[in-house]
């Protein structure tokens, strides 16, 4: 018995999920209803209820489902060289370009950068070497971070003519450097401006 409800839930949370992605990429996430949503994943307000509170509830589930996607391609790239390892994290969003663009082109959904935001400061700071106290990390990571996750919504939002491949490889190649050139002053103080 416990085994039909699982799928029943299971089936109820993948048809809400669907619904609401074709809906983001229809309409929008400012302009999605919970009335509209259970229309068109042919469910009911309750049983939309029973499995978020929100449409802001569901799109929390589903950024964690993209974080954790993301989180096993960083996984799997830690063997190959910065910039490969860059390309192929660009190649995910490439992948889900009018997803992540749809969510970078409305207002409502802040949380999601600043969650991107974080998630991008993380991988960086595995990145960063101990060796560099002379530096504010936390500052150094939010520099590059910004920079990459504006890159990104640039990115998905067509607002480069060129490929991914080639945007993805110079982002590599210019964190790549920060990220040698931080390690080589080590404890020393960052160049000055004269």
């Amino acid at each position: 018995m416990a085994q039909k409800t699982d799928r029943r839930v299971s089936r109820s949370q993948r048809a809400i999920q669907n619904a609401f992605y074709d809906m983001l990429l229809d309409i929008g996430f400012d302009s999605i209803t919970v009335k509209d949503l259970t229309i068109r994943a042919d469910i009911s307000r309750k049983t939309f209820y029973l499995h978020y509170v929100d449409k802001f509830d569901l799109l929390n589930t589903i950024v964690n489902m993209q974080l954790d996607e993301l989180q096993v391609i960083c996984n799997q790239k830690k063997e190959k060289d910065f910039v490969e390892g860059t390309i192929i994290w660009f190649q995910y969003f490439e992948q889900r370009k009018e997803f992540f663009a749809a969510l970078f082109s409305t207002e409502s959904t802040v949380i999601f950068r600043h969650r991107l935001l974080d998630f991008i400061m993380e991988q960086l700071r595995m990145k960063l070497d101990a060796a560099q106290s002379g530096w504010n990390t936390e500052v150094l990571r939010k520099f590059m971070g910004t920079a990459v996750l504006g890159v990104v919504e640039s990115y998905v939002l067509g607002q480069f003519h060129t490929g991914v491949e080639e945007i993805a490889r110079q982002v590599g190649v210019l964190l790549e450097q920060l990220i040698q050139s931080a390690n080589e002053r080590g404890a020393g103080e960052p160049v000055r401006q004269s």
